[in-house]
């Protein structure tokens, strides 16, 4: 229950990042629950994969590569989406991170 809930917020959040930048677009809350889920696979799935691959130019640039991962993350759910939409990866870099932050927080009200 919890996880479907955790879902949800995701995608609200993502909304939430649609309001707030020009660049990113989500068509309706079922596209948002849709890139919600894809992101969230992504993350559990290849993001792993990737940051291994990354791992000396992560470890040279202190850890800020990982915010490139982010973002490249992000913008390639946009770009295999149809009802989310990010133009470009300075949106992406900038939709990350908000997203991440948003996300972080609705996901701390309800595990307290």
């Amino acid at each position: 229950m919890e996880l479907l809930l955790i879902w949800v917020l995701n995608a609200v959040a993502l909304l939430i990042v649609a309001y707030i930048l020009p660049g990113i677009t989500v068509a309706s809350f079922w596209s948002a629950l849709i890139a919600a889920l894809v992101l969230g696979l992504l993350n559990t799935l290849v993001k792993p994969l990737l940051i291994l691959l990354t791992l000396p130019i992560t470890v040279v640039t202190l850890g800020l590569f990982l915010l490139v991962l982010n973002a490249l993350v992000f913008w390639f759910a946009g770009s295999i989406l149809r009802g989310f939409q990010v133009n470009g990866f300075w949106w992406a870099l900038l939709g990350a991170l908000i997203y991440s932050i948003i996300s972080g927080f609705l996901s701390g009200l309800i595990s307290k």
